[in-house]
């Protein structure tokens, strides 16, 4: 619980800083820097290599490919029916495709499911969204960005995108069966542990209040999508089509369920896809999430 409580904390300590004067407006560009290429890479190197493979783990490792394909074809669908902006379409494809499997994931599934189901909550979070996000996520933020969009260089910004070598470097580990150091994995974790904080702070310095935002409409429609529309075709799929009701299952879908991933939120901002809707997906979506995961997770119960 202390975890969750800590996460409003941030997000509030990074409004808060907006008031100060002297405070850089721009210090959640650097902060962005330090989470993408530092924190996130670290995560990887730790978790990664201590995965045990199962093909029942495709029903977890799922949950977010599934999610961020139907979230490119919803928005793209949406965008083209009513002339909205590229920048508004890869925003909302990237922060309403991605969940906040990890940082608010893991501290809800252990609450719920204890240390097993938070096992399986890694399982969601590693091959899963931390892979969506290194691969797929950045491409279509370049795609939608006003970068070059040549293949050959989005192919290139992908494989250089630190997060991802690390990635690559995990998956060698675990293949090989092999071990870092004690003390390298002990300094992982610690750097990794920074992340919470230092991307809600980055979120909290970017996000506004403004009651005559253009962005309103778009966020609820983001939020809809990502709370209640994700969870309810993965709850179709997995338990009515599928016939699958585990502990397994239940974890998936409680992640699903999770409000938008922070790092997503970065990602999109870090390449001018909509910043200040980017960050409203994560400052409402967070609190709003937990009257809608209370909903899934009674729902999964009664089943």
């Amino acid at each position: 619980m202390i975890n969750i409580i800590l996460i409003f904390v941030y997000l509030l300590l990074g409004v808060a800083l907006q008031r100060i004067k002297w405070f850089p407006s721009d210090a959640y560009k650097l902060l962005n820097k330090i989470v993408v290429y530092i924190c996130l890479p670290s995560l990887a190197l730790y978790y990664i290599p201590k995965v045990n493979w199962d093909n029942e783990l495709l029903y977890l490792i799922g949950v977010t490919w599934i999610g961020f394909t139907l979230s490119f074809f919803f928005f793209r669908f949406l965008g083209k029916k009513y002339g909205w902006s590229r920048k508004l379409v890869g925003c909302l494809i990237i922060t309403a495709g991605l969940g906040n499997t990890s940082f608010l994931g893991y501290p809800i599934v252990n609450a719920l499911y204890g240390s097993e189901g938070l096992k399986m909550a890694i399982l969601v979070d590693q091959p899963g969204t931390f892979v969506v996000l290194s691969t797929l996520a950045v491409v279509v933020a370049t795609l939608y960005s006003k970068e070059a969009t040549s293949g050959g260089k989005i192919i290139k910004k992908v494989m250089l995108f630190p997060p991802f070598i690390c990635f690559l470097i995990a998956v060698f580990a675990n293949v090989l069966d092999l071990e870092f150091h004690d003390y390298f994995q002990l300094a992982l974790q610690k750097v990794g542990s920074l992340l919470t904080p230092l991307a809600m702070i980055s979120v909290g310095l970017q996000l506004h209040f403004d009651s005559k935002s253009q962005h309103w409409k778009f966020l609820w429609l983001g939020l809809a999508y990502k709370l209640l529309i994700t969870p309810a075709i993965l709850f179709v799929l997995y338990v009515v089509i599928l016939k699958q009701n585990s502990l397994m299952i239940q974890v998936a879908l409680i992640e699903a369920a999770m409000a938008p991933m922070i790092m997503a939120s970065i990602l999109a901002s870090s390449h001018g896809l909509k910043p200040r809707l980017s960050s409203m997906m994560i400052g409402f979506g967070i609190p709003i999430s937990f009257i809608t995961l209370a909903f899934w997770y009674f729902l999964l119960q009664m089943i």
